[in-house]
């Protein structure tokens, strides 16, 4: 793993969702610490609050279509170790959460 590029993989999801959000990523690679000790599934989370209004097209997971939805989310980060487990990571995710848009973001990742 030395030398590959490394990346956080951030997303919000609703607590009952969470942990197939975590297996999918899990499976597609993330979460794997590069080192000795050989870690898996490592990830860090807390609860927080989404705040959303869904536009006239959307088919909303939570909420109605134009009105302001605030709602319980957990946020999620994990370390994803090369570009390519990154965009496999982010995959899983889109088909294992439940919104129509799931909210993420991808980091690069500096050593120094």
């Amino acid at each position: 793993m030395a030398g590959l590029v490394k990346f956080s993989l951030i997303f919000y999801a609703p607590p009952a969702a969470v942990a197939a959000c975590k297996a999918a990523i899990f499976k597609a690679g993330a979460g794997r610490y590069p080192g000795p000790g050989n870690y898996t599934e490592c990830c860090w989370s807390t609860l927080g609050s989404g705040q959303f209004r869904p536009g006239t097209a959307a088919s909303p997971h939570i909420g109605t279509v134009g009105k302001l939805e605030e709602t319980p989310e957990v946020r999620v980060e994990t370390l994803c170790v090369g570009e390519e487990v990154a965009r496999r990571a982010v995959e899983a995710l889109k088909k294992a959460h439940p919104y129509e848009e799931p909210a993420y973001h991808v980091v690069r990742v500096e050593d120094f």
